[in-house]
């Protein structure tokens, strides 16, 4: 796996979020995304104006290795997410020159999100299952770079 189609989430954004649960239209935001000196993790933040919609950070790489002196042990691109409510979440995640796709199989709250890519927008849908069986879409959310 290599890092390089990442390079296509660099940069600040602004975000329209819309989410089922809250009536009334989208929600502005912002997403600043960057590598971490040395480009082997990405770093995303997001924040936005709802008191319903957390605040986040997410650290994207391949996390195989635990020591700067060992090959890594796991090539999976991933995803650990930490938001403002005090929430972590690890997803598997996978990213080309269109598609970029994060997700996580948690019994009673599976979660999976796809988004195109282009030059000037990202638009995604993440989705909810609760009971293993039916997904329903959760929050939209439309980067572009501004």
């Amino acid at each position: 796996m290599t890092l390089e189609p990442l390079r296509r989430l660099v940069g600040t954004w602004t975000l329209q979020l819309t989410h089922p649960a809250i009536p009334g239209g989208a929600v502005n935001g912002t997403a600043v995304i960057e590598w971490l000196e040395g480009e082997r993790f990405l770093i995303q933040r997001l924040s936005n104006e709802h008191p319903q919609i957390p605040d986040s950070i997410s650290i994207i790489g391949i996390m195989g290795r635990d020591r700067v002196d060992q090959p890594e042990s796991d090539s999976r691109l991933r995803m650990h997410y930490y938001d403002s409510r005090g929430v972590f979440r690890v997803y598997d995640a996978s990213i080309d020159d269109t598609t970029w796709k994060f997700w996580r199989d948690a019994p009673g709250f599976a979660q999976r999100f796809t988004a195109t890519i282009a030059a000037d927008a990202i638009v995604g849908t993440s989705q909810l299952c609760e009971d293993g069986v039916a997904w329903h879409d959760d929050l939209a959310i439309t980067y572009r770079r501004g």
